[in-house]
């Protein structure tokens, strides 16, 4: 456990620090510590809401918040996160769709490190169908799996050039903060055995020590750019080894 609990704390540090909360890392690292399958989901959840709760904080009061950039999309994500997180799959699709998703999230977090200043860009006007939509799907996905799914949005919002950078990152982490919630009422429709859910309070502990420091880092220390490019490498590391441990 006290090994875990240190990546733990250096997920959420790497994570926090460009906006995120390190669920889909979390899930992998559970899942190689062998933590029992039934209640993965919804640790990793927990530690979502933890690390992203003072970055939504910190955004918003620094007045980033786009209603009309994030609305959209929280309507097609918030029915389909409960709904994805309340279906139960099996742990070898589970490890396969995590795979997939943390390789995807390590190379569009990659693309996303080429995102463009303020002052050059010209915002493009997105249908509401459209991120209705892609809302739909990431929520979908975040919610059988476990995540909060801001990884795949921020990425497609710089992709799309469909707000300003710090409007993207704001909506970002109310979307991961929202939709883990939710995640977590969907994950309530299981059995769910919280007497062991609870001796995993340290990594909650860490999470929340490790989000503050990466709040610290992201507005005293590191560009975006290196954040963003460690998180990324981190990413697609552990999706590498996810890959050995499907194949082995």
């Amino acid at each position: 456990m006290i090994i875990l609990s240190i990546f733990f704390l250096i997920t959420s540090i790497l994570y926090s620090s460009v906006g995120f909360g390190g669920g889909s890392t979390y899930l992998a690292l559970m899942l190689i510590w062998e933590i029992p399958f039934y209640i993965i989901p919804i640790l990793a959840l927990c530690c979502n809401i933890i690390v992203v709760s003072g970055n939504s904080i910190n955004y918003v009061r620094s007045g980033n918040l786009n209603f009309n950039l994030l609305i959209p999309y929280l309507v097609g994500s918030i029915p389909f996160a409960f709904f994805g997180a309340s279906i139960s799959i099996s742990k070898e699709l589970f490890e396969i769709i995590l795979f997939v998703i943390l390789f995807i999230a390590g190379i569009l977090l990659l693309i996303k490190n080429k995102s463009y200043s303020d002052d050059l860009i010209k915002i493009n006007s997105i249908p509401k169908a459209v991120s209705i939509f892609i809302g739909s799907v990431i929520g979908f996905v975040s919610g059988i799996v476990g995540i909060g799914g801001g990884i795949f949005l921020s990425p497609i919002l710089f992709l799309m050039k469909a707000g300003y950078p710090r409007h993207i990152v704001t909506a970002a982490s109310l979307f991961i903060l929202i939709n883990s919630i939710f995640g977590v009422a969907g994950q309530l429709t299981k059995n769910i055995v919280f007497d062991e859910f609870l001796n995993y309070w340290p990594l909650f502990v860490c999470v929340l020590i490790g989000g503050q420091i990466g709040n610290l880092l992201n507005i005293k220390f590191l560009s975006n750019k290196t954040l963003t490019i460690i998180t990324s490498m981190l990413v697609i590391f552990v999706s590498i080894r996810m890959g050995i441990r499907l194949i082995s």
